[in-house]
Formats: C-alpha cells, structure tokens, sequence
C-alpha cells in the first residue's frame, strides 16, 4: 500500500510502534504454547495448568506496555484525528505480508480504545471489519499435512500421523491402540470401507492441541466430495509411556472439545487464521468467535464475537428481555431470544443475604476464566461501554435497569450505554429443566448435576451456592456452573460436621447451636434445600448421597493438596479403548482397506 509523501511521519512511527508491540506479544504467545510439547512429555501437569493460566495475561500487558509508549514518546492522547487516521493507513501498510494480521488489527483497537474515547470508535479509526483477508496465507511448517494411504496403507499412514508429532516418550504398544482406531472406524461405517477415490486422503493438522493431562490429534479424512473429521486423544499410562485412549468421529463429540466450558488449548501455531479455517471445515456449527477463543486467542474471539453480534442485530428485530429464571440477588441477566447468549450485569446493591461487593464479584468471574473449567464452568466475555440500540430494549427490561443498575448505564436517545457485563452462552436453568423434566430425563440431569459438582471439588472448586438456578443445561443435555458470585478454592474451605445438639429444643432452634467460621461448610446441610422433591432427593441419594458428607469433600481436599491432577474427560468413559476392548484387542484382527 503506496502512503502519500505528504502524510506526517509521526503516523509512520505510531504505526510501527503498533506493529511491535503486537510482535512481541505474539512471540511471547508462541513461546508458551511451544512449551506445552516439552511439559507433557514430562508429565508436568500442574506446569501445564498454570502456562495456560498464566498466557491470558500477557496480551493485556501487552497492550499496557504499548500505550505507555505512546503515550510517553507521541503524547498520544494529544495527537489530532488525521495523524490516527494516516497511522491506521500506514498499520494496514505493514500487515500486507503479516502472519496474523488479523490479530494485529485487534491488537490495534485494543490500544486506540484505551487511548481515545469511544466517540472515535468507528471504521475511520480503528478496524470494525478486517482490512486484511486471512485467506491463503502461507505457513512454516503448513497448517495441516497431507497423507495418502492408497499408496503406503492405512495402518502404515496412521503409524506415521502419530509419528510425525515427534513425541520423544515412547508408546507403550502403538500396534495395539492402532488395531482399536480402525475397529472403531470400521464399526462407525456400519462394518463396511467405502470405495477410494482418487482424492483419497488424511488432512492433519500440524501442531497437536494440549490441554490438561492429553495431547489431540486433530484431522480430517478426504475422500471424493465427503470429509471426515477425527480426533485422537494421546495420553500417559501409569508408566509414562505413550497411548491413544480413543478415537473421536462426530462432528458433534468434537465439537465438546471446543466448549466454553472447558480450558483453552495450546496449540503452538504461525499462522492462527489457517487452524480456525481447517477446524471450521470439520466443524461448521462453530463460529470463529468460539474457535480463536478455545485456541487461547481470546482477545480475538471477543473481537469476532462483537462483530457477529451487530450483524445480528442488523438482521433481526426482536427485543431483549430479562432472562428468564429465578432473579439473582447479585446479577441482573437479560437476553435476545433471536440470539444464543445471555447478558449478566453486577447489580449495584445486592441482596441482604449476600456478603460481597463489585470487585469480589469481578474477581471470582477472572477466577473462572484463568482456572481449568473441566467441562463444567461457563467461560464469559468480559465487556466494557458497549453500545445496544435502546429501542430493540423492552419497557420492563428498561425499567430494571434504570432501578438495578443506574451506575452501568448511559442512556441517550438512541442507544443504551453499559459500562461493564458479561456475555455468556445461553441455558437452560436447571430449575427450570428439571420442572418439566420427564422421570428419565429428570434422573439424568440430577445424576449429571452430582456428576458436575464432584468434577468442580476435584479441580479444587466448591460452588459455594448449589441451587439449582446456578447451573444450567447445555444444548448436549450436560449440566454446567454459571454463578460465580459464592465461588472458593476448595483448599480455602472448611468442611465440618454438624456436632450433636446439647438437647432437643437446640434442633427446632432457627439459629445454630454451633459456632460457625467464616470458610466452614457443613454438607449435611445440603439437602436441606436442594432435595425437596421426593423424585430428585430419590435420585440424588442413589447417586450422590457422599456429597452430604464431611469425608467425600475432606478426602478431595486431601488429593489437592498432595498436588494430584485428576484425569477429566471430554467424552463418556465407556469410549475409552481400555473400557471398549479391554486393550485385549489383537492388532490383526482390524480388516483395512489397502
């Protein structure tokens, strides 16, 4: 892109600024993720923990680190708008043979935005689309690499899929777990190898996705007009040797892998954009929004997510409306029913029975964020001064805001100003799933419900509030935590039990007879006011009746502490090759296509 001569250098130098501070970021983001390799094949699991909480900062302090720069060294704030305008030219400029251009022009706004006010917030100034197509851009090594099996065999290609990702453990038996991936191919085609085509071939992309305790295989197999995406999950066993646990072929079951209530991958990766294509090919019901997001690009995920949502509102007219559900004492929820997520806003004054204030709150949602979800924690975008069209706001939707939230509001003729929420994937309040829950359905959810709250104490979490309205049902039918305002460590907590009172008029007491700490917890209270409905307190304890104990929660603290890192999975247990064949699976017994 050719700048005038006569532009003012000054745009030059701020542009260049721009450009390196979002360079150093993104060699720092690749540093980490390059490191998970070496921390998996050490078994480092708490290593990996904290890399992937420890990277969501970096972009911040980044975007930090550039606007005092230019503050420093342009006296940023004083410039006039045509040295902006000339500097967002000559940014566009240096993007034409950018990896991740479309990261930098985020990186971009992100700085402009904490430097101007948002009367500025417009195409003339900062990117409200993309300036730069993500399309072919090329990468070292490629994206995905390509193998053919009609020539070398499918065993033999699978073998060297594997191989390829250079793991320096060794597998415990890759014949074994090979012979299982194509037994269970062959059952998901119905028994039957489709004929090859001349196209015939496995698409894999080239950096492995690490997350927890597992490394991901993630390709797709192309044969004429139908592609088939797989996943491979890589493990250690109790040896440190390396194994497959399973295979993955829906679509849909790959797609969990991807949720907001799971931690972000790392997945080391030059070029971003390809991975979000290839993975959009496999997986067409994921937007990129989500996609950049579970790839640790959260930053652009949000960005992506912005931009989806006012094409949305361009293109519907129905109205927001209090979310449906028991109102919360500490957020005030609204939604659009045209569109799958809910908007929660930190009430200005809380419910008496709750003993937290505004940054409490905002603390325990960055805790959610930086924590490993385990599949059952909802991730949100944290937004600040978003603009809503005032008039898609319905009449009882604007009268709580006006008396719930004054302090977050901005109110003009024409738009609604909020000055900080929280946009999280809509549910279903599990109180309201399970009010019109049939018997089956209704043992699921309270099963999965117990399921849920075990997983959370072992990833060191204890809800705090376990009412049913702070967990909701997921479109897979899992339940999910999405009230964060109550949330603790498990390692802060105390669980006791009820000491036996002096005498009989103590028990019909409305007040303990026992001192009470702050961080005590006493589960025998729970079924107080979770279980009474005699068909869920009937599920409940043929399930989950130790989660009223003081020992089920005690002897979880007690593996926190001794710093073990508990195995979750992202798919049902009866899945995993050791519980489908009982690694007694002979390797020749798979019949494969040549």
């Amino acid at each position: 892109m050719q700048i005038p001569d006569s532009y003012n250098p000054v745009a030059r130098e701020i542009a260049e600024a721009l450009i390196a501070g979002f360079d150093k970021h993104y060699r720092l983001f690749r540093a980490a993720t390059r490191g998970a390799k070496a921390l998996f094949e050490d078994g480092d699991w708490q290593g990996i923990q904290e890399m992937v909480r420890d990277r969501i900062e970096l972009y911040d302090e980044r975007v930090a680190e550039t606007t005092q720069r230019l503050r420093r060294e342009f006296h940023a704030e004083l410039l006039d708008d045509e040295i902006w305008q000339q500097a967002k030219l000559y940014f566009v400029g240096l993007l034409i043979r950018h990896k991740q251009p479309e990261l930098a022009e985020t990186f971009f706004n992100s700085v402009f935005c904490r430097i101007l006010h948002r009367d500025y917030f417009h195409n003339d100034f900062i990117f409200l689309r993309p300036a730069i197509s993500t399309e072919y851009i090329e990468s070292d090594p490629p994206t995905y690499r390509s193998y053919y099996p009609a020539t070398a065999g499918l065993r033999r290609t699978l073998r060297a899929i594997v191989r390829d990702f250079g793991w320096a453990r060794p597998f415990a038996r890759l014949s074994r777990d090979l012979g299982c991936v194509l037994r269970t191919v062959r059952m998901h085609l119905d028994g039957e190898w489709p004929a090859l085509e001349a196209n015939f071939q496995i698409q894999v992309l080239s950096a492995a996705f690490y997350r927890n305790k597992t490394a991901y295989i993630i390709g797709k197999v192309i044969n004429g007009g139908a592609s088939h995406p797989f996943a491979l999950p890589v493990q250690h066993d109790a040896g440190g040797r390396l194994y497959l646990d399973t295979v993955l072929l829906e679509p849909w079951r790959i797609g969990v892998l991807f949720s907001f209530s799971r931690a972000y991958f790392l997945v080391d990766m030059e070029v971003p954009s390809g991975y979000v294509q290839f993975l959009r090919s496999m997986l067409p019901t994921k937007s990129k929004a989500e996609l950049y997001t579970m790839l640790g690009l959260q930053k652009q995920g949000k960005n992506t997510f912005y931009r989806d949502f006012i094409h949305h509102l361009q293109h519907s007219n129905d109205e927001f409306v209090v979310a449906p559900g028991i109102r919360g004492l500490v957020m005030l929820v609204f939604t659009l029913p045209s569109f799958p997520y809910v908007f929660k806003l930190i009430r200005d004054v809380f419910g008496s029975t709750k003993e937290v204030d505004h940054a409490t709150v905002r603390r325990k949602y960055q805790l959610v964020k930086r924590h490993d979800r385990v599949g059952r924690m909802a991730d949100t975008l944290e937004f600040s001064n978003v603009a809503f069209p005032k008039a898609r706001f319905s009449a009882t939707l604007l009268d709580e805001l006006r008396a719930q939230v004054p302090s977050l509001l901005e109110e003009g003729d024409e738009t609604l100003v909020i000055r900080h929420l929280y946009i999280e994937r809509r549910m279903k309040p599990l109180n309201l799933y399970l009010a019109s829950a049939s018997p089956v359905e209704k043992e699921r959810a309270v099963r999965d419900y117990g399921d849920a709250i075990k997983e959370l104490a072992s990833a060191n979490i204890f809800p705090g509030d376990m009412l049913f309205k702070n967990f909701g049902v997921t479109r897979y039918g899992r339940v999910v935590f999405y009230d964060y305002d109550e949330i603790e460590y498990m390692s802060d907590c105390r669980f006791r039990a009820i000491p036996p009172a002096p005498n009989p008029e103590y028990e019909l007491s409305g007040e303990p007879w026992y001192p009470v700490a702050k961080g005590d917890v006493f589960p025998e209270e729970f079924g107080t006011f979770l279980l009474g409905d005699p068909q869920v307190r009937r599920v409940f304890l043929k399930y989950h009746a130790d989660l009223l104990t003081p020992a089920f929660w005690q002897a979880r603290q007690a593996r926190i502490r001794a710093g073990i890192v508990e195995d979750f999975y992202p798919y049902p247990h009866e899945m995993r090759f050791i519980n489908r064949y009982g690694h007694r699976f002979a390797p020749g017994e798979a019949a494969a296509p040549p």
